[in-house]
């Protein structure tokens, strides 16, 4: 599903306009990037969580030239689901 589909569907579900729509998804999608940008985890009960996870200073390769690479330590955005939409996604499987 992308974007244009999800506002079309919340915008036929609700009864709103696809406007509407659009500036609420498109709102909530700029908070979630502004709280992970200020290092502070976004948690929607029953949903699941967007956090950041660290990662580590590492080499690696460049394969192309062949030679070492250093990546600097940092920070990429995740998604956690709960255990109620896992489990709702696993009996949606078993049907």
């Amino acid at each position: 599903m992308t974007k244009s589909e999800l506002v079309k569907q919340i915008s036929y579900s609700t009864g709103i306009d696809y406007a509407t729509a659009l500036t609420v998804v498109e709102a909530f999608m700029s908070e979630v990037k502004s709280s992970l940008a200020d290092q502070e985890p976004v948690y929607l009960r029953g949903f699941g969580s967007f956090i950041l996870k660290h990662r580590a200073e590492k080499t690696a390769r460049n394969i192309s030239r062949n030679t070492t690479v250093i990546v600097p330590e940092h920070d990429i955005p995740a998604f956690k689901p709960a255990k109620e939409f896992v489990a709702s996604i696993s009996k949606l499987k078993n049907i």
